[in-house]
């Protein structure tokens, strides 16, 4: 289960697959997702039960940076993406997004989000 850090309508997820390969069982930040909407806010844009792709935004586990340093989060949380595409469904990002998604190319995630770490 994961927190959705957009205004999608989606309050909470569950995750079915990571994306890129057939044994891949662990996902990280900046990683493609299939996710099912489990709760979700009423006359919004994502419903319950939909099936859709996000992209992992946080994480409580340790993620090692390239420098050496390690970044880590209260929470785990996605972003609902646009279909096949690296554009989000929602018009707002809520808490902190990491550098790396603006460096694993969703540019658009890092320039709406509140703040970058």
């Amino acid at each position: 289960m994961m927190k959705v850090a957009d205004n999608s309508g989606a309050k909470k997820v569950g995750v079915i697959k990571v994306l890129g390969g057939s044994k891949r069982r662990y996902g990280q930040i900046g990683d493609v997702v299939v996710i099912s909407v489990k709760e979700a806010e009423p006359r919004k844009i994502v419903k319950k039960k939909e099936v859709l792709k996000a992209v992992i935004v946080r994480q409580r586990n340790n993620f090692r940076r390239k420098d050496g340093s390690y970044v880590r989060f209260d929470e785990n949380a996605v972003v609902i993406l646009e279909g096949a595409s690296k554009e989000p469904k929602g018009g707002r990002i809520f808490g902190p997004i990491p550098r790396e998604i603006k460096e694993r190319g969703y540019d658009t995630i890092a320039s709406l989000a509140q703040e970058i770490v």
